[in-house]
């Protein structure tokens, strides 16, 4: 798996940290660790670094959606194959 965060740079402290790309979304707001100021994230904001932040959310949520589809596919194939070998098994034993 790869990580399901974003950095997010402040726009008072010019500091940066992560946060959970599933939270980014419009109307969403989080203080900043270091100075404490409320950023408020929208994808139309005047603030170049919280539209970066965003945009990088909603590729990270593509990915984790896409990896999401693909994992049932996998785990079916190695659960038929297991089950028929100890069927056949149980069938030799009680002849």
């Amino acid at each position: 798996m790869f990580d399901d965060s974003v950095q997010v740079r402040c726009r008072r402290c010019k500091g940066a940290f992560r946060e959970r790309a599933r939270r980014l979304q419009n109307g969403y707001s989080r203080q900043c660790p270091t100075c404490e100021v409320v950023l408020f994230f929208d994808e139309d904001s005047a603030d170049q670094t919280i539209r970066r932040a965003m945009r990088n959310a909603r590729q990270v949520r593509a990915a984790l959606r896409e990896a999401e589809a693909e994992a049932p596919r996998s785990k079916r194939a190695v659960r038929g194959s297991g089950r028929r070998g100890s069927h056949e098994m149980v069938s030799e034993a009680s002849d």
